[in-house]
């Protein structure tokens, strides 16, 4: 699946999820797609050898390649955006490193979204950026053997707490200044929480195509599919293109239709 000169995966834990969640990954072949991503698909931060045999059976009947996967986020549903910076939740990440490792070896995966986590006023900010800091570095490290990348996102603002992530900038300021040394970190590139923060996407696009390892999108407001909000998506598209960007741009919104139905904004759909 094509877009703009860029492959185009699905998201499977927002799109088609009329169906369980297995079964999106043949639902993404139908569709076109020859490569998905996911959230942390597990319940916890560690899977057991069956569901992860599961998981490795539903994309290869599919016939799709898993190409970004999120690390363990905490409980997502109620509201947590990632454990990375709490220092009580080290022992459950490092847990996950572990399986996310063993996935990654069955699967092929080499892209890994690491979600920050939200401030907590039993830490400092500091401390809880020296937390994440070492957490990240503790990612990169695991993956790094077999040529994975870390990515950094923002989110956006007023929907995920107290996340002190929320530019380009926020996350560049960590990647430039504490983690300048670690070569396989990269921000994670979404255009819903970027632009919802009203940050010019057509200009960080040129400013930092070259630089980035994974591209996400949605519109906003909404995060529906791209053309039904008001993000200038397409010509950030065009920015990234000529900014030297090349790798893969997710499909990872809320259809405002049954997800076959939202898919008419690409043209092989």
């Amino acid at each position: 699946m094509d877009f703009r000169g860029f492959e185009v995966s699905a998201n499977v834990s927002m799109l088609f999820t009329e169906l369980p969640y297995l079964d999106r990954y043949a639902a993404a072949a139908r569709s076109g797609f020859r490569l998905v991503e996911s959230w942390w698909p597990f319940p916890g931060p560690t899977a057991s050898p069956a569901e992860i045999d599961l998981l490795v059976t539903a994309l290869k009947s599919a016939g799709v390649t898993l190409s970004a996967l999120n690390f363990y986020g905490g409980d997502i549903p109620g509201g947590e955006r990632g454990v990375a910076s709490h220092p009580d939740r080290q022992e459950e990440l490092a847990a996950n490193i572990s399986t996310m490792v063993e996935i990654a070896e069955r699967t092929g995966c080499r892209l890994f979204n690491l979600l920050y986590g939200q401030l907590d006023d039993r830490w400092s900010p500091a401390e809880q950026e020296a937390c994440a800091v070492e957490a990240i570095r503790s990612a990169a490290a695991a993956v790094e053997g077999f040529g994975g990348t870390v990515l950094i996102e923002p989110l956006t603002e007023g929907l995920n707490g107290r996340y002190p992530l929320l530019t380009a900038n926020d996350v560049l300021a960590l990647l430039d200044g504490p983690l300048k040394d670690v070569p396989n970190l990269s921000l994670l590139f979404d255009t819903f929480h970027l632009g919802s923060n009203g940050v010019d996407l057509v200009a960080t696009a040129s400013a930092l195509g070259s630089r980035l390892a994974h591209v996400q999108l949605a519109d906003s407001p909404g995060r529906g599919e791209p053309g039904s909000g008001a993000l200038p998506i397409v010509e950030a598209l065009d920015a990234l293109k000529s900014a030297g960007y090349s790798g893969v741009v997710a499909a990872e919104y809320k259809p405002t239709v049954d997800t076959a139905s939202s898919l008419g904004w690409l043209p092989s759909a």
